[in-house]
């Protein structure tokens, strides 16, 4: 039985909640410090902050609302073909509005539920908040529950006496819950969600949509030319201390292929701006896409030090090395955009809840993805498929397809999904 439908579990669960909601408002102070503290530094929004705190921007529109609720921009990006398929076919930027989500603290929750009054949330992955799951359905609000997942370190922390019973209460107030995968499914029906409400529709991160209005168009085009005819290889999403890897391996090439060209392309763009800088103090010639600076004969190094543009850079190489996977403690990327784009796809090991993704690509195809220990088989791989044209081909044709296979039906699947669970229940209304 899931907890949060009556009895000692739901009880404890609900006085569970009134301690947090207690303790959230306490600290409240603190937190709006805290919001100050992060804009003098850089890192909100210097004239957006206040949406953090619930204060609307812009005005609500008239009708029914639909909140979808992604934090990092991967979630964003899984979620966008999802809503374009309704709210406003191929006029997304006409048909949405973008607020950052207010922080868990009641005065900021209620601040904004009470002003965009959304008739449903979908939240992304894993962002379960006591206030907004709570607050949410107490004001009738339907909550629906997309990709879902959870770490194996939060299964650990959720599990506990202390906590499932929160968790379990939470989770009884959602109308759908969608996992990313069976594994995650089991993991929510053992934290108590009621099954009725766990449905499957496959991994939205197979959802890549290549849509040549976002991003530079133009500056993508000169990217092209300037690649025309050199060896090129990526290192994707690489985190620090990664950078070390990538270019030890980037050394060795230049060895066999003194005019390829390596594109990084760090998780956090100042990690770019340190990578430049140690690499222009050894005399490397180094190009910083922030800077606009183009790949000349010379460039040895491009260096992507923005943000949102991936997807359409690997277009642009033939081999991609998904980083987030080559040191301990790491969790790994998205690999399916890689595919998409025709990569020949390589990762390290530690790539956490994406392992399910890999494992699944394998199956369809076993060159689609290739798994790699460290500096010197990423190094020899990547030798082998430039020296080897099939091989390559080869292996770009295997993701690829492996891709395409995993990505059939999955927005309309989720779509009918939220369509049966939330929409028509909003219309009955």
């Amino acid at each position: 039985m899931a907890a949060g439908g009556g009895g000692g579990t739901g009880n404890t669960g609900m006085l569970l909640y009134k301690l947090y909601r207690a303790i959230s408002y306490g600290i409240t102070p603190l937190v709006h410090l805290h919001i100050q503290w992060r804009r003098l530094r850089g890192l909100e929004h210097p004239n957006r902050w206040p949406e953090r705190l619930g204060r609307s921007s812009l005005p609500r529109p008239a009708g029914d609302l639909l909140w979808f609720h992604a934090v990092s921009l991967g979630e964003g990006m899984a979620a966008i073909p999802v809503i374009k398929r309704e709210v406003i076919k191929n006029q997304l930027p006409n048909g949405v509005l973008y607020q950052f989500s207010p922080l868990d603290t009641p005065v900021a929750v209620d601040t904004f539920l009470d002003y965009w009054k959304p008739n449903a949330i979908v939240i992304l992955e894993s962002e379960l908040w006591p206030n907004l799951v709570m607050g949410s359905s107490r004001k009738g609000i339907l909550l629906a529950l997309l990709n879902a997942r959870v770490s194996k370190k939060s299964f650990r922390l959720w599990s506990q006496p202390m906590l499932l019973p929160l968790v379990s209460l939470m989770l009884s107030k959602f109308s759908l819950i969608i996992p990313l995968s069976n594994f995650q499914g089991i993991h929510f029906q053992l934290l108590h969600a009621p099954p009725a409400i766990i449905n499957f529709a496959g991994d939205l991160k197979y959802a890549v949509e290549y849509d040549t209005s976002m991003g530079d168009k133009g500056r993508m085009e000169d990217l092209k030319e300037d690649l025309n005819r050199r060896q090129v290889w990526m290192a994707a999403s690489i985190h620090r201390g990664e950078e070390k890897v990538m270019l030890d391996v980037r050394k060795a090439l230049v060895q066999a292929y003194p005019d390829i060209v390596t594109i990084i392309v760090p998780r956090y763009p100042q990690h770019g701006k340190e990578i430049a800088q140690q690499l222009q103090s050894e005399r490397k010639i180094v190009a910083l896409r922030s800077q606009q600076e183009r790949i000349t004969a010379g460039t040895q190094v491009y260096i992507v030090d923005s943000i949102g543009e991936l997807r359409h850079l690997y277009v642009l190489s033939p081999i991609a090395v998904i980083g987030g996977s080559f040191l301990p403690g790491l969790a790994g990327h998205n690999i399916s955009e890689a595919a998409a784009a025709g990569c020949a796809v390589l990762t390290g090991h530690h790539i956490g809840h994406f392992s399910h993704m890999v494992k699944e690509m394998q199956r369809k195809n076993p060159l689609s993805v290739m798994q790699v220990s460290g500096t010197l088989e990423l190094q020899q791989t990547i030798m082998k498929l430039l020296n080897d044209a099939e091989a390559l081909k080869a292996q770009r044709m295997a993701a690829k397809q492996a891709f395409r296979a995993l990505s059939s039906g999955i927005v309309a699947n989720a779509w009918n999904l939220l369509n049966v669970h939330v929409i028509e229940t909003i219309v009955r209304k």
